[in-house]
Order: C-alpha cells, then structure tokens, then sequence
C-alpha cells in the first residue's frame, strides 16, 4: 500500500490542520468534533463535554526544518466550550507560531463557532511580521446517520506585506460524514484554497473495540494516503499517525489528550 502526505505552503504559511486523529483519515475532519477543532473545523469543539488538554508533535525526519507542534486546552460551560491553543512550526531559521482562542455552541441540530488567531512569521535575516486571523465554521447533524460541516479560515485575508499586497490565504472547506454504525464512520469533502485547484478528501473511522480505533484516508489533487490508530481510556486518550510522499519522506504524528471534569 503506498502512503503519502501533501504539506502545502502557500502565503508564507504551514498547513495548520492539526491531530493525529484528523491525520489517519487524510486530515477530512470538517465533521470532526474534538480538542483539535481549535485548529480543524471550530464548530466541532461545540461536543465536547469534559475539559481536555492535549499536545501533539508532528516529525518529519527526512526534513526537521518541517517538524510541528501544537498544545490545547478545551473548557466546556453550560453555553458552550471554550479552547485556547498554541502552534510552531519551522528551525531556528524560519518559524510560524500562534496563538488561538475558539469557542463553539449548539443551536438546534447545529453547531457554529469561531476563532481569533495571532500569527507571527520570523525569518533569519528578514525579521518578524504579525498577523490576526478570524476562521468560522458550523457543522450540522441532518440525521442521525448524516453530517454536514464547512468552514472558513482566514475570512479576513490579513496583509502580511504593504508592499505587494501579500495576503494569508481565505480557505473554504465543506464535508459530509456518514456514521453508518456505532463502528464505521465515514468522512469525505473539498478543501478550496482560493489561489489553488480543490483537494478531495476521503476519511474512514472504524472502532475495532470500545479501546482501539483503526483511520485511513486517500486526498486528490495532490494525490495521497494516510493510515493511523488510536486509543481510548477512560480520561486518557492515544492517536497515531504515518504518512509518507514520494517527494518528501515519511511523517508519524503522534497525539496525548487528557479529560478531566471541572468543577
């Protein structure tokens, strides 16, 4: 079976999308309800139910310069949840980090939510620039079997640079996801980032028992596979995923979240 990842940059910024969960099913995650909807589609925070801290480390050993980071804290009110989060990417030489504060609630059969991001891009020998970034998204429950979720990133567009009106790039993301059991669920959508062509996303889930969780997801355009598993306990929570490309060598995220109840 080949396995491969697609890492695109664009505007002078990484891939966001974030979660070894998110990443064994091909990153379709637009239905996705858990910690990493701080970064993913920030509706699905809206499910969650205990407070949660996670972090997840991203490691490409062919290239470290691509290895990323990122840690969450997730708190849930009897109006909705709340989540911070912080992300790095990049070497000494060049880095992204941000800073991101989320909250998500339920209407009805529908979940809505939005995010405020601080970017900060520092380059060896160019210097820092800084960026604030909105995202919104919702997802809605149509059945208890079907799933809709879509989002925005960046509907702000932030200026990066005056001088040739450099802009971080408006990302639209729309998903459906069929839970066919209690087992099995499937998740499929279209990335669309406005300077580039779409990209199709197709996520499988399924529980091979109450503690482990088999992924494994394909995207096109540009063309790839992704394979991961996870493991659930009772506050403790355990996801891992490989993914390997042709051009840039393999990638293993590894994911650690922690529930607790609050008072």
């Amino acid at each position: 079976m080949l396995i491969a990842v697609p890492y695109i940059l664009g505007a002078q910024s990484s891939l966001t999308l974030i979660g070894a969960r998110a990443s064994g099913m091909g990153y379709a995650s637009a239905c996705s309800s858990d910690e990493w909807s701080v970064f993913n589609n920030v509706a699905g925070l809206a499910e969650i139910k205990l407070s949660t801290v996670a972090f997840s480390y991203d490691a490409q050993p062919s290239f470290k310069n691509f290895n990323r980071t990122a840690a969450v804290f997730t708190l849930p009110f009897k109006f909705g949840v709340s989540g911070i989060g912080v992300y790095r990417f990049g070497d000494t030489i060049y880095t992204e980090q941000i800073v991101n504060g989320s909250f998500a609630s339920t209407f009805g059969i529908a979940s809505l939510g939005a995010s405020i991001h601080y970017i900060q891009y520092n380059t060896e020998g160019f210097g820092r620039k800084d960026a604030v970034s909105i995202s919104a998204g919702g997802i809605a429950k149509i059945t208890p079997i079907i799933s809709i979720g879509a989002y925005i990133t960046n509907i702000n567009q932030p200026t990066l640079s005056d001088d040739n009106d450099e802009r971080l790039p408006t990302i639209l993301t729309l998903g459906v996801s069929f839970k066919t059991t209690d087992k099995l669920n499937i998740a499929t959508e279209i990335r669309k980032d406005l300077d580039y062509d779409a990209q199709w996303k197709l996520g499988l889930e399924y529980k091979i028992s109450p503690k482990f969780i088999f992924r494994t997801g394909v995207n096109v355009s540009p063309n790839a596979g992704f394979a991961g598993f996870g493991f659930r306990s009772k506050k403790l929570n355990l996801d891992y995923a490989y993914a390997h490309s042709l051009t840039i060598g393999g990638r293993h995220q590894a994911t650690v979240a922690y529930q607790f109840k609050t008072k």
